[in-house]
Formats: C-alpha cells, sequence, structure tokens
C-alpha cells in the first residue's frame, strides 16, 4: 500500500511495474469510488530536456488528443496532469491478461484466434489513423485480451508524448520503442505514420502464428538490422496448416517500403474477414476463456458467466504498462515544440478589433426618419470570442476548436468572408486545430489563408503565404503523407532561404526533408540530406547545441543501422 494521493482525489494502492521514466499503480477515484490505472512519468530523468514545462505541456496535449478517440477496442483515458514533480494519466481499469500472457498461454496458439485478434485490431486502428494518431509502440504488452475475447489498446499516444519529433534517439543512439515490433522507417529515425503501426501488427500477427518475433537478436542493433536488411521466414514454413491467404497477409504488412504495405487497416481487416469465424444459429460450442474468436461468434453476447465456470478475474489487474523509455543515463532528441494557439494572433488583430462584430444595442441612436435596423440574428460573436480567449488561456483546446468553427459561417456572413475580422478568425481557427492535433481539419483551412495572401501585394503578405504553406507541409508529415509533404518541403525551402533574418526555418525544413526521405527507403539521399544538414547547423549554433547534436545522432545511428 503506498496511501500517495494523486490530484487531491486518486489514491495510489498496488505497484504493478516501473521503469526508467515512471511506475504503474492501481489506485483509486475517491471522488467516484472506482477502481483506476494510474501511470506515473518524470519528465526531470530524460536527460536533456531542456524545457520541463514544454514537455508537460506536450503530454497533457497527447493525452487530450487521443482522448478524443472514442473506440471501444481503446483504454478509456480519465483525467491526465501534473502533481509536484510527476505528470499522471488515470485511465480505466482493464479486467483481463495481457496479449504476451494469452500467448505463453496458448501454445500454440490457434490461427483463428490470431486472425480474430488482427481483425480486432484493424478496427482499433482505423479509428486512430483517421484523427489522426500513430500508436508508435503496438506490441502484445500493450493490447489487453479481456473475459468476453474483445482486446483493449494500451498507451496510445504515450510514445509521442514523450517525444513528438519524427527522430526519436536515444543519447545512446537506440531508439526509443521496441525493436522487436519497430518498422524500418521507424528504426532508421524517418517520419512515421499510420503504415508504421501496420508493420507492428505484421510483426505482431507473425508472433501470434510461430510463437516468435520475424527478427529477433541479442542486441537492439541487431533486430533493427535484421528488420532493414533482411525477408521474413513465411509462416507456413514454420506452421503448415496455417492458411495460405493468411501467409501473404503477413509478408504484405512486412513489406521493406511503406507503400508497399497495405494502403491503410481497412483493407487488412477486408484481406482477415474471409478468414473469421462465422456466427452459426442454435446451439453455440463452448468457448475458451479469453477467446478473442468470441466476438465474431456471439457478436453483442453477454459476458461470460464466472459461476457458469469462468475463471476469476486476475489477482493483479492489469493497466498499461510502463514503455520501455530511456532510462537516467539516457537523452531524448529534442523535440519541436507544441504550437501555443494564443500566440497565432500576435502582430495581426486584438481581440478587441472584434468588438465591433457585437449586435447593435436596442433602442440606440438612428438617423432623423430612419428606422431602426434590427438586431442581427446569430450568434454573438464578440462574446464567443472571448469565451475563445478564455478556454485558450485554460488549456480547452477542444472547446476552443468547437466555438471557432461555429462562430465562423456567422462572421463571414456579417463582416464578409475576406474581412479582417473573418481573416483573423480563420487564423485563430487553423492554429488551434493544429494544437488540437486535428491535422485533416486544419490542411483546407491553411490552404485558404495561403491563397488568400498569396494575392496580395507586399511582402509581409508573401511572407505570411509561405507561413500558411509551410504549416500545411507540417499537416502532410502528421497525416503520413509522405509524398506530399516532401514536394511541399521541396518546394518551400528556396524561399525561406531568401530570408536572411531567419537562417532556422530553412535547416528545420532540410530536417524533415532527410526525415522524410529515411521514411520513404531512400537512405542515400537521406545521408547526403543530413549530412550537409549537420555542417551548416553546426556553422550556425555551434558543435554543441540541440539541433546538430540530433542530426549527429541520426547520422549515427543510421550508419549503424546500415554496417
Amino acid at each position: 500500500m503506498n496511501g500517495r494521493v494523486i490530484a487531491d482525489r486518486y489514491e495510489l494502492s498496488v505497484l504493478l511495474g516501473q521503469g526508467g521514466m515512471g511506475q504503474v499503480w492501481i489506485g483509486y477515484d475517491r471522488r467516484l469510488d472506482r477502481r483506476v490505472g494510474v501511470k506515473l512519468l518524470r519528465p526531470d530523468r530524460v536527460a536533456g530536456t531542456p524545457d520541463g514545462e514544454e514537455m508537460r505541456r506536450r503530454f497533457v496535449r497527447e493525452c487530450r488528443v487521443t482522448a478524443q478517440v472514442d473506440h471501444p477496442g481503446l483504454v478509456t483515458v480519465h483525467d491526465a496532469g501534473s502533481d509536484g514533480e510527476d505528470l499522471y494519466l488515470v485511465m480505466q481499469y482493464v479486467e483481463g491478461a495481457d496479449l504476451s500472457d494469452h500467448l505463453a498461454e496458448h501454445d500454440p496458439y490457434p490461427w483463428p484466434w490470431a486472425v480474430s485478434v488482427a481483425a480486432q485490431l484493424c478496427a482499433v486502428l482505423a479509428a486512430v489513423h483517421a484523427v489522426p494518431i500513430v500508436h508508435r509502440d503496438l506490441k502484445p504488452r500493450n493490447v489487453m485480451i479481456r473475459p468476453d475475447g474483445t482486446l483493449v489498446v494500451l498507451d496510445l499516444g504515450i510514445a509521442s508524448a514523450l517525444d513528438t519529433d519524427t527522430t526519436r534517439l536515444t543519447h545512446t543512439g537506440s531508439p526509443i520503442g521496441s525493436p522487436a515490433y519497430m518498422a524500418p522507417e521507424q528504426a532508421m529515425g524517418g517520419a512515421v505514420g499510420p503504415y508504421t503501426d501496420l508493420y507492428a501488427l505484421g510483426v505482431l500477427l507473425h508472433e501470434l502464428l510461430s510463437g516468435s518475433v520475424p527478427f529477433a537478436g541479442s542486441t537492439a542493433l541487431g533486430v533493427l538490422h535484421r528488420h532493414l536488411h533482411e525477408e521474413p521466414v513465411p509462416v507456413r514454413r514454420l506452421r503448415p496448416d496455417v492458411p495460405e491467404a493468411l501467409e501473404e497477409l503477413v509478408l504484405h504488412l512486412l513489406r521493406k517500403d511503406p507503400e508497399a504495405r497495405p494502403a491503410d487497416a481497412q483493407q487488412v481487416y477486408a484481406a482477415l474477414a474471409p478468414l473469421l469465424p462465422a456466427s452459426a444459429p442454435g446451439a453455440h460450442p463452448p468457448l475458451a476463456p479469453m477467446d478473442p474468436t468470441r466476438p465474431f461468434r456471439r457478436p453483442h453476447a453477454p459476458w461470460p458467466s464466472r459461476a457458469a465456470g469462468a475463471p476469476p478475474a486476475a489477482p493483479a489487474p492489469a493497466v498499461p504498462a510502463v514503455p520501455r523509455v530511456p532510462g537516467p543515463d539516457q537523452a531524448a532528441a529534442p523535440a519541436r515544440p507544441v504550437p501555443d494557439p494564443r500566440a497565432s494572433l500576435a502582430g495581426d488583430l486584438p481581440w478587441s478589433a472584434l468588438a465591433d462584430s457585437a449586435p447593435a444595442p436596442a433602442g440606440g441612436l438612428a438617423a432623423p426618419g430612419a428606422r431602426p435596423a434590427p438586431a442581427p440574428a446569430g450568434p454573438d460573436v464578440a462574446a464567443a470570442v472571448d469565451e475563445v480567449k478564455r478556454l485558450l488561456d485554460q488549456g480547452r483546446i477542444t472547446h476552443a476548436v468547437d466555438i471557432l468553427g461555429g462562430i465562423l459561417p456567422a462572421a463571414a456572413e456579417r463582416h464578409g468572408p475576406h474581412s479582417p475580422v473573418v481573416r483573423t478568425l480563420r487564423k485563430q481557427y487553423a492554429a488551434t486545430l493544429m494544437d488540437d492535433g486535428q491535422y485533416r481539419r486544419a490542411l483546407p483551412e491553411l490552404r485558404t489563408l495561403a491563397q488568400e495572401y498569396a494575392k496580395e501585394s507586399g511582402a509581409g503578405a508573401t511572407r505570411q503565404a509561405l507561413q500558411f504553406h509551410y504549416d500545411a507541409a507540417q499537416c502532410l508529415e502528421q497525416l503520413g503523407e509522405v509524398a506530399q509533404a516532401l514536394e511541399e518541403y521541396r518546394s518551400l525551402l528556396p524561399y525561406f532561404e531568401h530570408y536572411a533574418d531567419d537562417p532556422v526555418r530553412p535547416l528545420e525544413i532540410r530536417r524533415s526533408i532527410g526525415h522524410l526521405l529515411l521514411a520513404q527507403g531512400e537512405h542515400g539521399a537521406a545521408k547526403e540530406t543530413l549530412s550537409r544538414l549537420l555542417h551548416d547547423a553546426e556553422r550556425l549554433h555551434g558543435p554543441h547545441h540541440a539541433f546538430p547534436t540530433e542530426i549527429r545522432r541520426t547520422l549515427y545511428w543510421l550508419g549503424q543501422i546500415q554496417g
């Protein structure tokens, strides 16, 4: 028993596990009197983190974004924040066992079970990737199987919160994550996307069918080298009873080139569907405890009755395990700061400039003989803007997004779609969408703003248009649209290199280009790009600055993997 109370509400009870970054506890919500899982993270233990507050902000942001994904296959996030030196994440209490233990208890794992597990995971990944969010650390330890055979995916967003940059290398040159399930582009420090999670799904499926991961080794470096340079052994050589179509799907998921893998989780599910067990009318044969085929054979059936012989819940309730993260002697690569939507109006119209959008007060003075103008219908834009400002100050980004999206049409009708007021609101809306992780919705807003500024004359308008194009490129990168993001960054680079007052932005663009090349498997071009970038970054910042240090680590790791 611990007795510590987090945020004056969550009492820690039983320690389930701990690692270099934190701990996982069974806890109790005093307010609602329910059992919860509590993950504690220590940002001060990530050596080299220059801004603890920035990491706290990123952590809360990732928790907020992932909490928006509504799917029964995801563990519910109840709360997140900071308590003293700890960041805390409060999650749903999950009854059952993790998939790694489930596999160990059933050897060999029935292939219909493996198909059912993969199909359920596809449903989760389809919902997650639509946001878009990339899990980055899909593995059996992060998947729970409940007594009714349904799966719950854990630790969504945690890997991204620990390091939001596309390069996720530690001080010792090891990637943050689980090497056995890591896609080649992730191992190389390239941009990640939904295709990265599909590769991990292929590894997991291979492990369920054969009893072992396709690429193993005594060191992380050796494992990652095999991911890059070796082909997996087809599972039917290890287990002939596996259907040929299932073997082909596993090999398709494990392609080295992300573009050669299935297009999305929907496509993977479609390939699995013919192999799923069918629901049959009449009497049903008995099902094993935690049978993952149950949701397909008996959809929406009641949970197994413990009185009928189902085993009791595990004595140690399972909640998300501590991810494999750097210890005190390791440092995460510096991450790009999360944008603050409140800063998007800097140098633009102040909030008070929108006061004229409020309806005129009734009974005001009118010209002699004129009829009083009726008050405009619709929402009070000025009041809504004040509410948005208050919400942003409180960090309530999602609520602010909803209000901004709601008042934009009314403001456009009242002031005109191209008025300064509407443009200010649209800029705020785009910035807030990006901060909320809604890159798909932010992209068209940024495109519209870029086009409007491009039509105007003057250096300021041109500079602003380029900034919106840059933000759009970042959205494309986050959405996993590697080719489009690469094209956008390459077209922007000459323009930003022209501005001598901002020497850092061109370096950031070149870094993104290098990471995207790695994601495409163009290792030679990426190495050349990053090598030239390292030289220029050292000239600008000095050899010991975080930026060139990060590039140097990436090049070192690239050389180790390719060697």
